[in-house]
């Protein structure tokens, strides 16, 4: 009879020759009558891991190390698989063990630098892949490691020539042209993302992550068609990886493709609520969900990407200042709705009282606006160019007491400088609808339509209730005094034109239902909608014909380059009707601005109570209905009673000027009171807390 030791040469001869399933067979005989001998346990483990069965592998490798733990390529081997089932942190430590067994086995800082990577603890990933490098210069997969965690870093010169030595020595490094293709993409130069990833899924088709890269760069170019096709692929490689099934949802939504729409909302919410970072929050916005299924998302989404730094850039410090010190965080300041809406806001700020900076890292774009903002700011420090934490050292160097966020999770946003704890007081505002689910975002600046009291506790933030509403306005907007006539938009001279100039993704089945079923009841009148993209177009139309509406009556308004001309358009349609879950915002606002009624019904999240806190701070309630049915209702009834159609617009011109929606003065009074209540929290040494602003009229 063969001895244990004849045994185990045997199997690994197998495996040599490829034959797992029979070392496989012989090991096991080897356990049957040693359980305890330890080559037989690490190998068995080595081929349960490769064959995928890794908590399988973990028992098997656990129970060898038990026998004997000084064995440095099973310590290895044990850490690769806890990595494979997301116990990032125990392979941590484990690595630590395996490098004090083997100090000089560069793979070990390897495996090391890339669980932290995992954890997001970028700074000390890369220390880890530079230990591997100076004991191997050769190692190119580290030199991967290390492109990556400058790209997480923002430092992309440094990422490229990382990317650019690994390629050196292993050309055909699927990984390395990945790491390229995602900095390409981050800098926006999107053909060279798209060669950088075909190269890579040329050398390795099954790499979901490059699909994944190609769908985001199609979503950048608006080709949401395309990125449907990828994110398809990408989903059945992967069909787990962070994010994609949200993008893949939400390009659908852009084409207002709704082919099997209610399953795969479903689908979603429940991923959410099996804790699985599934979809970005902001997509999660425009599907019918909860407050409660938000904060989950969020909450996800900020383990997954933005973790609170280890490391705080602000430590506690009080600082003294004759004036309050307000840093605004912004890729928009530039011909955007959020600058659109708030220019006004940073005009009126109180400088006697208030040290205001603008913290630019978006495109400049010389637009007129741009000029505007950057003479209203005492500062306006453009740090497109800079990594996370050099603009984090600009907010800790210039002291600012409160940094506010304009962007949340909207496209470009720098999460990153929040997680480090920049400043002692950091906020949450205007740009994104919701929360961050975060620890380190202290406030949420909102009013009680957006957020209800009984909801205070679906939000991480502190809520600072503003009176009327939360949305800043600009009063000093202008609007074109040459009104076109209907026939120049591709609008009838006569009849009902209800309007909805939102993006398509806020289109939603349920109400285009609604709205066709307008459509029917009012022969003469059309639906006008903003031009979004053709394929979107297309299915419109062939939804307005499988409801028996003429696609015809459904007109697309172009885009107009001046902002003025814009407005004015507003008055060419008789009434506005809301989107929802997701509200119009600042369209909504617009479209009071230029005297046209905004029709609404109000949701369950933040986002779809916006244009009800709009419409309340205008003093017109009576155009909230508070559900499907009464929206369908009113609708009808102002478009066939053009007396109450006249008395609301009556309404709104004698109150535009007159409630406090478009008054930016005092609505920068109000923001100013709620920066003062949490200044005077922070200098008391009192924790963060709910705040009421009181009406200062």
């Amino acid at each position: 009879m063969a001895s244990s030791a004849e045994l185990i040469n045997k199997a690994v001869l197998l495996l040599q020759q490829g034959k797992i399933g029979d070392a496989e067979v012989v090991f096991n005989s080897v356990l049957h009558v040693h359980p305890k001998n330890f080559d037989a346990l690490h190998m068995l483990g080595i081929i349960y891991a490769q064959r995928g069965s890794f908590a399988e592998a973990e028992k098997i490798l656990r129970k060898a190390l038990s026998i004997d733990a000084d064995l440095a390529p099973c310590v290895l081997n044990y850490g690769s698989v806890l990595c494979k089932l997301g116990r990032f942190q125990d392979a941590i430590a484990i690595f630590n063990r395996a490098a004090k067994l083997a100090p000089n086995h560069a793979p070990i800082y390897l495996d090391r630098g890339n669980a932290l990577y995992e954890l997001t603890r970028y700074e000390e990933a890369l220390a880890s892949y530079e230990k591997a490098l100076a004991l191997n210069s050769n190692f190119a997969d580290a030199w991967v490691g290390r492109g990556n965690a400058f790209f997480q870093l923002k430092h992309y010169d440094e990422a490229f020539a990382a990317y650019d030595k690994a390629l050196e020595l292993r050309p055909n490094l699927a990984n390395a042209w990945l790491g390229r293709g995602n900095v390409f993409f981050d800098l926006k130069r999107y053909d060279e993302a798209f060669a950088a990833y075909d190269k890579a899924l040329t050398l390795k088709p099954d790499l979901a992550e490059a699909w994944l890269g190609r769908g985001n760069v199609f979503i950048g170019l608006k080709r949401y068609d395309e990125a449907l096709a990828a994110y398809d692929k990408t989903l059945t490689l992967k069909p787990d990886l962070v994010s994609t099934e949200g993008a893949r949802l939400h390009a659908k939504m852009h084409i207002c493709d709704w082919l099997k729409y209610d399953t795969e909302c479903a689908h979603l919410i429940s991923s959410v609520r099996d804790v699985k970072a599934n979809i970005n929050p902001f997509a999660l916005l425009g599907i019918s969900s909860s407050s409660d299924d938000q904060l989950q998302c969020a909450k996800l989404w900020v383990a997954e990407k933005y973790p609170p730094s280890q490391k705080p850039i602000w430590r506690g410090e009080r600082y003294r200042h004759d004036r309050i010190r307000v840093g605004y965080l912004s890729a928009d300041f530039r011909e955007h709705p959020v600058s659109c809406l708030i220019a006004g806001m940073f005009e009126c700020h109180d400088k006697s009282r208030f040290n205001v900076t603008a913290i630019s890292f978006g495109p400049d774009d010389n637009s007129q606006i741009r000029q505007r903002l950057k003479a209203s700011f005492e500062r306006f420090i453009d740090v497109k160019t800079f990594s996370d934490d050099q603009i984090a050292n600009i907010v800790k160097s210039s002291e600012v007491d409160i940094l506010v966020d304009l962007m949340g999770f909207t496209a470009d946003a720098r999460t990153g400088i929040f997680a480090r704890r920049v400043a002692p007081i950091q906020v949450n505002y205007l740009g994104y609808p919701g929360t961050m689910g975060a620890q380190y975002i202290d406030y949420i600046l909102a009013d009680r339509f957006v957020i209800p009291e009984e909801k205070r506790d679906c939000y991480s933030e502190k809520v600072v209730f503003l009176p009327n509403s939360y949305m800043g306005n600009d009063s000093k907007r202008k609007i074109s005094e040459r009104l076109p006539r209907r026939s120049e938009c591709n609008l009838p001279e006569t009849g009902f034109v209800f309007c909805s100039l939102n993006q398509s993704h806020k289109i939603v089945p349920q109400l285009f239902d609604i709205w066709m079923r307008l459509l029917r009841q009012l022969g003469s009148s059309v639906l006008w909608l903003s031009f979004t993209n053709e394929t979107a177009i297309r299915n419109l139309r062939r939804e307005a014909q499988n409801h028996g509406v003429d696609p015809s009556r459904i007109v697309f308004a172009q885009r107009v380059p001046l902002n003025e001309d814009y407005l004015a358009r507003f008055r060419l349609a008789d009434l506005f009707l809301d989107t929802s879950p997701y509200n119009a915002h600042t369209t909504a606002g617009d479209a009071l601005w230029a005297g046209l009624p905004v029709l609404t019904y109000i949701g369950k999240t933040f986002a779809g109570r916006v244009a009800a806190s709009l419409l309340n701070a205008i003093g017109l309630p009576e155009l909230i209905a508070t559900t499907p049915e009464a929206y369908e209702q009113m609708a009808i009834d102002l478009a066939t009673h053009p007396e109450k159609l006249a008395a609301i617009k009556h309404k709104l011109a004698e109150n535009r000027l007159t409630t406090p929606l478009f008054d930016t003065k005092l609505f920068t009074k109000h923001i100013e009171a709620a920066f003062s209540a949490m200044y005077e929290r922070y200098h008391a040494e009192l924790p963060p807390d709910h705040i009421i602003v009181p009406n200062l009229i």
